[in-house]
């Protein structure tokens, strides 16, 4: 049951290079809450722990976590958070710290039988030098969020796969295999996957332009896709959901190359702890699209949010 006398302060902003995509889903879920009778008050957070602190005493009942990128999803803020004693709403520090960070996550999920692309870990360095794997090949940040700096090295480029002056993402850089085919993603609410959507981007890729634009990308959902691949994307969200610690609900992108029979073709990419809650975002469309409206979604948040240590 919904407890709406609850004060609920929701973080919002950040200072990583997801800030204005926060600083849109923080404003949205502030409106929702509010339209369902809770006592809402909105903080931006800044690099000031001192006055983040200040900002929530007396304490809040609860914290709606709506930050993205370092600092918001990576266990940082969980750390904070717990220190305070006060429920906030996603995962955990650990479950948070592992899924930011790609690399990790698909060395855990590979033991449980998670099909993953091939990769390796590069320095900044080495990718300046040439190419560290035969094209094609995606590059990204080990640890950042919507696609924030991902790149497609196909085998006809004849630029610098990184400019040294642009790319500000850190010395560690992911190089994956390149997966053909379609791109796919599955919300996890709790104990159940909601449901499949394929992205159809209007860019070279599912890019940042793509994810936030308007009319950046098509969403389809759910997907068109056969019954089996569905329920095989389904199945190993929840399991990604479940293996990594996660709470309340969490989003996990897979490639599925639809060239290949039966579901070999699905690939993980990434699972992501804090979806965003934009206007374009997949996570609120999807609870939608099985009669969940947007407040109750972030209700269901809330009712559900918890201190992990």
């Amino acid at each position: 049951m919904e407890n709406r006398s609850k004060h609920v302060a929701v973080l919002l902003g950040g200072w990583s290079a997801e800030r204005e995509v926060s600083l849109v889903s923080g404003s949205r879920i502030a409106e929702a809450l509010e339209s369902k009778g809770y006592t809402v008050t909105a903080i931006d957070v800044q690099r000031d722990l001192a006055g983040l602190v200040a900002a929530l005493t007396p304490h809040p009942d609860v914290i709606f976590n709506a930050l993205h990128g370092k600092g918001g999803e990576d266990g940082l803020i969980q750390g904070v958070l717990e220190y305070l004693g006060v429920p906030y709403t996603h995962s955990g520090v650990m479950a948070s710290a592992v899924a930011m960070d790609k690399a990790l996550t698909k060395r855990i999920l590979a033991t449980v039988g998670m099909p993953v692309a091939d990769g390796i870990i590069a320095t900044k360095e080495q990718v300046l030098a040439g190419h560290v794997m035969a094209p094609p090949y995606v590059v990204k940040p080990v640890d950042e969020g919507s696609s924030v700096g991902v790149r497609i090295v196909r085998e006809s480029d004849n630029f610098t796969v990184l400019e040294e002056d642009s790319w500000v993402y850190g010395r560690r850089v992911l190089v994956e295999k390149f997966i053909p085919g379609r791109e796919l993603t599955v919300g996890v609410m709790g104990d159940r996957a909601l449901a499949v959507t394929e992205i159809v981007p209007r860019t070279a890729f599912y890019d940042y332009e793509a994810k936030y634009a308007d009319g950046g990308s098509v969403h389809v959902c759910p997907a068109d896709i056969p019954a089996a691949v569905a329920e095989e994307a389904k199945r190993l969200a929840l399991l990604a959901h479940q293996v990594l610690g996660c709470s309340g609900v969490s989003r996990t992108d897979f490639r599925w190359d639809d060239a290949k029979p039966g579901v070999t073709g699905l690939c993980f990419l990434e699972t992501n702890t804090q979806p965003g809650f934009t206007p374009t975002s997949l996570l609120p469309e999807q609870a939608a699209s099985l009669g969940i409206s947007y407040a109750d979604l972030c209700a269901w948040i809330v009712e559900h949010a918890r201190c992990h240590a």
